[in-house]
């Protein structure tokens, strides 16, 4: 089974932006409930839309992440990528158990992320083993002379 590094981000891209937007959401309906109480902004407010802006950020990083052409530098970002998808899944199963879908997503992204990195070294590998276009051409004038 041959999972691009593509699918890993873009996976990686949705479910951060639907975490930020459920964080949003709850900090929006917190901020709504409190201005009715007669308070404002606290620090359950705040902490909710930094955790929406902060996985927001995260997608967008994602996306970027899919221009990059090297292969060890997409393994690099995908080994960090799994790291990251499986600490935020033991820290929702330790705080959060009841918050099924969540764990089920980010260890969906974690594995899909494992799998990718373990078919990038297939590739790095081949990759060494075959030549470039330079090489060959470089190898074609050093045989004619």
């Amino acid at each position: 089974m041959i999972i691009s590094p593509k699918l890993s981000h873009i996976l990686s891209a949705v479910i951060s932006l639907i975490l930020a937007i459920y964080f949003f959401y709850k900090g929006s309906l917190a901020y709504f409930i409190l201005k009715e109480l007669g308070g404002g902004v606290d620090a359950l407010v705040a902490s909710r839309w930094g955790l929406g802006t902060a996985m927001f950020i995260f997608a967008c990083l994602f996306f970027l992440f899919i221009q990059i052409k090297d292969l060890k530098s997409q393994r690099t970002i995908l080994k960090g990528i799994f790291i990251g998808w499986t600490s935020v899944c033991l820290t929702l199963i330790i705080v959060v158990p009841n918050s099924i879908y969540f764990i089920i997503l980010t260890i969906l992204a974690s594995i899909i992320s494992f799998l990718s990195s373990k078919d990038l070294i297939k590739k790095i590998k081949e990759e060494k083993e075959k030549l470039t276009e330079k090489e060959i051409y470089l190898l074609q004038r050093l045989a004619k002379k």
